[in-house]
């Protein structure tokens, strides 16, 4: 197994990459990112992709690609956030084909619950984890024992007769201008609506917006414990390129 590899994480506003020490389970340097190309066609992302990677020569091996969509054998079953071109895509082919490079495609929120839970604020929790990314959307990602349930899609639960992530994500945030009073009760809604259903023992709070935590985590109110991320908006990152490296191993 390498042990330096690329990880690229791709979001609704911005595509970001960086070279992961998988032995460490550390980032080397800092995160590059570039805008997500709109319209975000898997024609216009593939570029900016080979653009990043093109910029972190280090990096050696298989590619751990995230992605803001289930993925199912390989291939994007939704584009809740991107492009719908993007259904039916085989991510880890795409890459191949533009970088010459093998990748592992996997869902973004999975990813960085991998991160979390391996190496991060999850570390050690034998019961049941759920991570949830704050961003253009709310990712999730379910684990029990340390153990990935796949592609779990807890953003699109129906809370107030739309998708959760409509009412609670980050973006939301700054586009209706929630001050975080506003916005972390209905987030704290969500978690309610959580825990009724799968009674975590710990919630782990990403996203770029986790970094801000200190800031809101006095008005966080569930019967489980909250963690922030401990990688922050580096976990998917970090995550891709383990679950990359797992796929070399």
């Amino acid at each position: 197994m390498m042990d330096k590899m690329l990880g690229i994480d791709v979001g609704g506003s911005s595509i970001k990459a960086g070279v992961v020490d998988v032995s460490a389970g550390k980032l080397l340097g800092e995160l590059i990112a570039a805008p997500t190309p709109q319209p975000s066609t898997p024609a216009a992302m593939m570029p900016v992709i080979a653009s990043l990677a093109a910029r972190l020569p280090e990096a050696q091996g298989r590619i751990g690609l995230a992605f803001p969509a289930v993925v199912k054998h390989g291939r994007a079953r939704t584009a809740a956030n991107v492009d719908h071109a993007w259904i039916g895509a085989d991510g880890a082919a795409l890459v191949r084909r533009t970088l010459d490079r093998p990748a592992l495609f996997l869902n973004d929120a999975d990813a960085a619950g991998l991160a979390e839970v391996r190496l991060g604020a999850g570390r050690g929790e034998a019961g049941t984890v759920i991570m949830l990314t704050f961003g253009t959307g709310i990712g999730s990602a379910l684990f029990t024992g340390g153990h990935l349930f796949p592609n779990s899609e807890f953003g699109h639960m129906e809370l107030n007769g739309m998708d959760a992530e409509k009412w609670a994500s980050a973006h939301v945030k700054t586009l209706q201008s929630l001050d975080w009073r506003a916005w972390i009760e209905r987030v704290n809604v969500y978690l309610e609506r959580m825990h009724a259903l799968f009674w975590p023992d710990l919630f782990i709070l990403g996203g770029a917006i986790s970094e801000r935590f200190a800031d809101f985590a006095p008005l966080l109110h569930s019967p489980a414990r909250i963690e922030p991320a401990q990688f922050g908006g580096q976990a998917g990152v970090i995550g891709a390129a383990l679950a990359a490296a797992e796929a070399d191993a």
